[in-house]
């Protein structure tokens, strides 16, 4: 087999921008996806997945609110995150089945519903900043922190319905299948894990317990990376290339950077910690763990990025030297 690629697929590859996400509309999406997907096994990579699911669990918490008003029990968010990753890891099986079979390849592909380890004591519990569901009213917001006990920011600056709820978002720790994850990829296996960012559980007395928070997908894909001996973590997204001075006359976009230039432009605060933050310090930690080579490119874009042809392409400094020299 070729290189081992950790694919981690942003919301484009599920449900387009200008869509509201029907279940035929997410298919269509990821039909496509699965078709470039397999072009990546026919060339030889050996392809672990990973897969945001912000419009889903968004969804979902509005399905919550209104099955209330009917006497249907809402569930909580850490249930939610494993609902959707039951969701999405079936539709992206099945196409990527289907799109292996029609190449006449006939590989296994599985989805894990995988729980994603954090502490008690991360700070995101005491000052959550993740936001979630849809927008409300200062009425509506206040009724909901009083009735409910959610936590709600304003997250706009104007307009009428500026609030959302906000919920912790830690740092992963450990995939807790990890093990059978990484079995299950060497013996060939196709592996979809820790979509959405993983189903967040923390350890009480020896036990696992789930928590309502989310975890960034990117974040724990780079775990799951680090879990199955990836040699390339390739972050998929909407955008063709990282950018300096993002928004600003200056803009340039990235080919290539070591890793000391990521953590130079991270500190100097060129990557936004709502956007691009994520992604690249997801990078950052997978070669600070012993990866090769960390991308991020769009998803039209994929293999284009993993032959050096699209996307930025972050490396460890003595390797990029050398790329160059020669």
């Amino acid at each position: 087999m070729g290189k081992r690629v950790l694919v981690a697929l942003g919301g484009n590859a599920i449900k387009k921008a200008n869509e509201v996400g029907t279940y035929e509309q997410q298919l269509r999406a990821v039909r496509k996806t699965a078709e470039q997907l397999a072009e990546m096994v026919a060339r030889g990579y050996e392809l672990v997945i990973t897969h945001g699911n912000g419009p889903q669990v968004g969804n979902l918490l509005i399905q919550q609110e209104e099955g209330i008003r009917r006497g249907v029990p809402p569930q909580p968010l850490d249930i939610l995150n494993a609902m959707t990753q039951g969701q999405i890891g079936y539709m992206l099986q099945q196409s990527l089945q289907n799109a292996l079979r029609a190449r006449g390849m006939n590989r296994p592909v599985i989805t894990v519903v995988t729980q994603v380890l954090v502490r008690p004591d991360d700070p995101d519990f005491r000052d959550p900043s993740k936001p979630v569901g849809p927008f409300y009213t200062r009425e509506e917001a206040e009724k909901l922190a009083r009735e409910k006990g959610y936590r709600i920011k304003k997250v706009k600056p104007t307009g009428e319905k500026a609030y959302r709820r906000v919920v912790p978002s830690p740092d992963p720790i450990a995939i807790v299948e990890g093990d059978a994850i990484r079995s299950m990829v060497d013996t060939g296996m196709i592996v979809i894990a820790s979509g959405g960012g993983g189903i967040p559980v923390v350890e009480e007395g020896g036990a696992l317990k789930g928590v309502e928070a989310v975890i960034d997908k990117d974040l724990a894909g780079e775990k799951l990376a680090e879990v199955v001996g990836a040699n390339v973590l390739l972050i998929l997204t909407d955008v063709r290339k990282v950018k300096l001075n993002f928004g600003r006359p200056d803009e340039r976009d990235i080919d290539e950077m070591t890793i000391e230039e990521a953590r130079r432009y991270m500190a100097e605060g060129h990557f936004p910690p709502g956007s691009m933050g994520p992604k690249v310090k997801a990078c950052i930690r997978f070669l600070e763990a012993g990866g090769e080579l960390a991308i991020i490119a769009h998803l039209d874009e994929a293999l284009e990025a993993l032959e050096g042809r699209a996307g930025t392409r972050i490396y460890h400094g003595e390797v990029l030297a050398k790329a160059k020299r020669s």
